[in-house]
């Protein structure tokens, strides 16, 4: 596993917050998976820090949701299940009804710029066939509308809820290279509406975009749930 050297360059600046980004963009890209034991002593070592930051880091990305601590047992990198996954889109649905109503309402001409530009990365993204680094600026490109809603609750709640969900949206893509595509137009379909002015298109599109990669993960994931959920009927 490789870590930027900036890590050791930067350690006396705000070290604990520089393991825990390092560690979150692990796994938020996949490199750190799902179910994965994280090591104290191990990570230390290839971070080249004490082990004072790396409990810091895990403290951290406890509160995120993003790894899961217990007692006597260890620090993995934490798994969702279906019904967890269910729970946390219902709740981002409504997030991002009012996010889409308050950026169409207010976007200035530096935050239109910020989400052109997150745009034009994606398209190269798909363009290389490049699942990680989708991945990273579809975080992104969402981050910056919650951030532009200036509302800072909001942001905080809508961003616990969005990292939750990328210990699965990675695996959506790899399933399937041709959903980032069908992703990219969506995102693409709702800058439209934001730049357009119109709050209750974009809320209806951004509520149904949530809907739709719910949808998606359940085809990666449970691919025979809802056949045989009718079978049962």
């Amino acid at each position: 596993m490789a870590f930027p050297q900036a890590l050791s360059v930067l350690k006396s600046h705000s070290l604990p917050s520089l393991v825990q980004e390092e560690l979150e963009r692990l796994i938020l890209d996949g490199t750190l998976a799902p179910g994965e034991p994280l090591r104290e002593v191990a990570l230390a070592a290839q971070l080249g820090v004490s082990r004072g930051p790396i409990r810091e880091a895990f403290r951290a990305l406890e509160e995120k949701g993003l790894v899961r601590v217990v007692k006597n047992v260890g620090v993995h990198v934490r798994e969702l299940d279906l019904v967890e996954a269910d729970q946390i889109y219902e709740v981002r649905e409504v997030l991002e009804v009012m996010i889409g109503e308050k950026v169409a309402a207010t976007l200035d001409a530096p935050g239109e710029k910020a989400l052109k530009k997150i745009i034009a990365d994606m398209e190269r993204a798909v363009a290389a066939a490049d699942v990680g680094r989708y991945t990273a600026l579809n975080l992104a490109f969402h981050d910056t509308l919650a951030s532009l809603s200036g509302n800072h609750k909001l942001h905080a709640a809508y961003n616990r809820l969005v990292a939750e969900l990328s210990l699965f949206r990675r695996q959506t893509y790899i399933h399937d290279q041709g959903t980032m595509e069908v992703s990219l137009g969506e995102h693409k379909t709702i800058l439209d509406a934001v730049i357009a002015r119109k709050p209750a298109q974009a809320a209806e599109l951004l509520r149904r975009h949530a809907a739709d990669s719910r949808r998606r993960l359940h085809q990666v994931l449970a691919p025979t749930s809802s056949s045989e959920s009718k079978q049962g009927r």
